[in-house]
């Protein structure tokens, strides 16, 4: 072999030219330029402020007497908190033998005897039922009525009459300490 045998020609060496700079460039800038797109939409996917604020609900319970039911907002849907008496409680124990159409105990639908939680939204169409009487119709298990095709639910949120397929559903929920739950 001779030296200029091994000495590499210039001509065949690939050389940088102006069109290799471009077309990296190019696929730099388009890769820059498809980030800055797509993290839009993936954060577009977060729930928002009001959302995440809503995960949660603290509720106080001092001022819930015996017998006394309030409505709270948690993730949108109105939730059901009842401070039921020992009358209320006899009765939601004596219906768990009651023929209902989703059969459900008391007490597993309960962490406290005298605390009923359940969201308050009809689980036939959505509908939000109510614990006072409508036009003729009244809540017959002393519980609620939805006023829209007369769902009945007893005191502890079971249906017992009407096209509603399912109980009242209990949230998730925890008492923080004696005074205070939180559902969520």
């Amino acid at each position: 072999m001779s030296a200029a045998a091994s000495i590499p020609n210039p001509a065949e060496q690939p050389q940088s030219t102006r069109r290799d700079f471009l077309v990296l460039s190019a696929v730099a800038f388009a890769s820059v330029g498809a980030a800055a797109g797509i993290w839009p939409m993936l954060h577009s996917l977060d729930p928002s402020a009001d959302t995440r604020a809503e995960a949660t609900a603290e509720v106080d319970l001092t001022h819930i007497k015996p017998g006394q039911a309030i409505t709270v907002r948690w993730q949108g849907k109105p939730v059901f908190i009842v401070h039921r008496t020992e009358a209320q409680i006899a009765r939601a124990e004596a219906d768990d033998k009651a023929a209902t159409i989703d059969p459900a105990k008391d007490r597993t639908r309960v962490k406290r005897k005298e605390w009923l939680v359940v969201v308050g939204v009809c689980t036939h169409l959505g509908c939000a039922p109510t614990s006072r009487a409508v036009g003729d119709l009244a809540p017959r298990y002393g519980g609620w009525v939805c006023p829209c095709h007369y769902s009945q639910y007893d005191i502890s949120g079971r249906v017992r009459r009407g096209p509603a397929p399912s109980n009242l559903p209990v949230p998730p929920y925890r008492f923080q300490d004696e005074d205070r739950l939180i559902i969520g």
